[in-house]
């Protein structure tokens, strides 16, 4: 049977780190919806697509512990990313940035990795145990509504998940917006989210 614990209890991030650098997959909750978390390692992440049922083309998000851990998945961190990394995090703000070479092909086959940090503090206490970045989307099978509660998750992956910490209720609801940059710099909103595109064009004015 997986473990259950709530995720601020003090010995969370200790254990949670613990399982994580053994491969196994950990539940957590986010200030948008429950996430399913690996290490970057090829293998673990593909314990998550194959909980998940999810085509293995679908990139995998990561999570981030602080701002400063961007550098340890991507190779550029422009000017006005960093802006709206400054204005929104932590927070609800995906932004894909040009990966760093080196991370596991089936975490992003794309030359991008999407990056965030999230706004619930217990979630990130556990990040930076394990590293300060850890593969996360959202805990729910492909095409499935995600988990907003423990319980839903539970139900998604029984004991596909090693440990699941129960942070209640998420209080957004909504899985963030995803933004990256084109060629020429411009802003492009790649999934809508709680944050609308005026408001992140507002924070580059």
């Amino acid at each position: 049977m997986p473990q259950v614990i709530p995720v601020d209890l003090p010995e969370t991030p200790t254990l949670a780190a613990e399982m994580l650098a053994r491969g196994e997959l950990v539940v957590l909750p986010t200030d948008t919806v429950y996430g399913i978390a690996a290490p970057l390692d090829k293998a673990a992440i593909a314990r998550i697509f194959a909980a998940k049922q999810r085509p293995p083309d679908r990139a995998v998000p990561v999570l981030l512990s602080d701002a400063d851990a961007v550098t340890h998945v991507a190779a550029d961190f422009p000017a006005a990313a960093r802006l709206l990394a400054a204005a929104f995090w932590p927070g609800p703000l995906t932004i894909a940035l040009p990966k760093r070479a080196g991370l596991p092909q089936n975490l992003s086959q794309l030359p991008t990795v999407g990056v965030r940090v999230p706004d619930h503090a217990a979630t990130r206490a556990v990040i930076a145990a394990a590293g300060g970045a850890l593969a996360v989307t959202s805990a729910n099978r492909s095409d499935h509504a995600p988990a907003c509660t423990i319980h839903e998750a539970i139900e998604a992956f029984q004991d596909a998940v090693a440990l699941y910490l129960d942070g209640g209720r998420c209080a957004g609801g909504v899985p963030s917006t995803v933004i990256t940059f084109d060629e020429a710099g411009a802003l492009q909103v790649l999934r809508e989210g709680p944050l609308s595109a005026e408001a992140l064009r507002a924070a580059l004015a």
